[in-house]
């Protein structure tokens, strides 16, 4: 029963809830037995307990068929009855446990038991009192769970709409961080292009050729919520080519990917702004440029995610002015995405340069 009542379905329209009678048969045979030992512990001498409990079961069953069966039938298990009609249902429910399910019981112990279905007869107004205690504490207590465990799944209706807005706030937010990333990197590119077109139009035309093949490659992963580790490191093939580009022989670059890892999770477009700050803060200020090496290595059920480069080291101050959003946004996104599990690092490298590191959790959704 819930706590509001609400027109009842066409009995045609419902099926009826057999796995939630059989789950209330079982509290009603607990009461039945319970009820057994009480009359003849407390009101006999304690020596018929197995007639007093047939007795019981017969009473009680057709009571509790009647009440429950009808409830369930006309309002299902879903829908609170109006009190009068549940009162009247009771009412019902109550004589006709008491008077077939005495009679039911004589004849199954083949005795006289018309003390027990005789209307008018002390005995017999006695046990409708009990029987009518006995019944409504169980619709009480029925009623009582049916609130319960109403209430229990509005809560998780509400804790899943509540996750589900949080996830929702949390998708809207990756995505602002990411589209941020995207058009940070692009329009470097475009403004290297067009200092290019006037000082040496074939230079220009590899790098457009370089930045289409870029952009093929970002097509179906940039917007993704995962990727893969090698479809991570084959986009950064197709940026440093582009880099490449632009820097000549000042730039080259190495992957360290093992084949086991080819496969593993992660958010897209994670390490790029990594390599982008180890470019342009650690070698494109340098006369000689360098070389930038990304590296995968499994630490028990941890991924690390390494961006080294050999040029002015993480001290040295930044090489050119940025936007501040590549390494900001990735410690942001890891955050987001995987709390304290994530982290993300910066120091400087053995024999010079800067080495930034992520460590996230592998496999992790």
């Amino acid at each position: 029963m819930s706590d509001t009542a609400h027109p009842a379905l066409p009995a045609a329209r419902r099926r009826f809830p057999w796995r939630r009678f059989g789950r209330d048969a079982r509290y009603m045979l607990v009461l039945i037995a319970l009820t057994a030992a009480i009359i003849n512990w407390a009101f006999g001498n304690g020596g018929h307990y197995w007639q007093n409990l047939l007795i019981s079961a017969c009473i009680g069953g057709i009571a509790f068929t009647i009440i429950e069966g009808v409830r369930l039938a006309i309002w299902g298990d879903k829908v609170r009855p109006p009190w009068p009609s549940f009162m009247v249902l009771l009412a019902v429910g109550v004589v006709a446990g008491q008077l077939g399910g005495a009679r039911l019981a004589g004849m199954l112990l083949k005795g006289d038991l018309s003390k027990l279905y005789t209307l008018g007869s002390g005995t017999t107004s006695g046990m409708l009192l009990f029987t009518l205690l006995a019944t409504g504490g169980i619709s009480l207590f029925f009623a009582s769970r049916d609130r319960v465990m109403r209430a229990e799944a509005a809560a998780a209706v509400e804790k899943a709409r509540a996750e589900a807005v949080e996830r929702q706030a949390l998708q809207a937010q990756l995505q602002l961080l990411q589209a941020q990333i995207e058009p940070h990197m692009l329009f470097n590119t475009l403004a290297n292009l067009q200092g290019l077109i006037a000082l040496d139009p074939d230079r220009a035309q590899r790098m457009l050729d370089q930045l289409i093949q870029y952009l093929r490659a970002t097509l179906s992963s940039s917007r993704a919520e995962r990727t893969t580790l090698g479809q991570e490191f084959a986009l950064l093939d197709a940026y440093l080519g582009l880099m490449t580009v632009r820097m000549g022989e000042r730039l080259t670059y190495s992957f360290d990917l093992p084949d086991e890892l080819r496969s593993a999770q992660l958010p897209p477009m994670l390490l790029q702004p990594l390599v982008e700050n180890a470019i342009a803060h650690g070698l494109e200020p340098t006369i000689a440029g360098g070389h930038v090496s990304i590296t995968a290595r499994r630490q028990d059920d941890l991924l690390e995610l390494c961006v080294t480069d050999n040029g002015r080291g993480p001290d040295a101050g930044p090489g050119k002015a940025g936007t501040n959003v590549g390494l900001a946004n990735t410690r942001e996104r890891l955050k987001a995405l995987f709390g304290a599990r994530a982290n993300v690092t910066l120091s400087a490298a053995d024999g010079g340069g800067a080495i930034s590191c992520i460590l996230i959790p592998l496999g992790a959704p």
